[in-house]
């Protein structure tokens, strides 16, 4: 545990309001850690993603376990009410997925621009992030935490406007072309 402390006291804060670099990699983050946690803990940092199994497996960590859950109930409640939007049959929702998700997913589906619905869902990912927060700032739960932001900060960074309304409209132009 002792070597836990030294781990967190070197992670520097992950700050995503200001345009600038983000402190830290998530190569040398892994690699931080590699030096610092146990091989159990290490192993479950290993298959640290922003995007669950699609079942739900345990991945050896309560915190994760239920970040996970929140992630597969935000996606599925994205599919379903883009399904249901589009007259199509639709998933079935675990009984884990709660209102504020519903709601989440409800205003992402309703927003007009793809870019302002994602930059919402990263913004409510954040604060669905922020409210799971270990309280023990020095638990391996809380490196994982800090784990899943700067992925998740590091996706956000690669939103481009420019370089999505290129890829749009080369997608759009594809669809007319063989629609036609």
């Amino acid at each position: 545990m002792g070597e836990q402390y030294y781990l967190v006291s070197q992670l520097p804060a992950i700050d995503f309001s200001d345009g600038r670099q983000l402190a830290i990699t998530e190569k040398y983050f892994r690699d931080l850690c590699s030096r610092f946690l146990d091989p159990k803990s290490l192993k479950i940092l290993e298959n640290l993603s922003l995007e669950p199994p699609r079942e739900d497996v345990k991945t050896g960590s309560e915190f994760l376990d239920k970040w996970n859950d929140k992630e597969r109930c935000l996606r599925l409640a994205l599919a379903q009410i883009r399904a249901v939007k589009m007259k199509k049959e639709s998933t079935v929702l675990p009984g884990s997925c709660t209102a504020d998700i519903m709601q989440a997913a409800r205003t992402a589906v309703g927003m007009d621009s793809p870019l302002a619905a994602e930059e919402f869902l990263n913004q409510y990912r954040l604060e669905t992030l922020s409210a799971m927060q270990p309280l023990d700032n020095f638990s391996v739960d809380a490196v994982y935490a800090y784990g899943l932001k700067l992925l998740l900060c590091q996706r956000m960074k690669l939103f481009d406007r420019e370089t999505g309304k290129v890829s749009y409209r080369k997608i759009y132009d594809e669809i007319l072309g063989e629609a036609t």
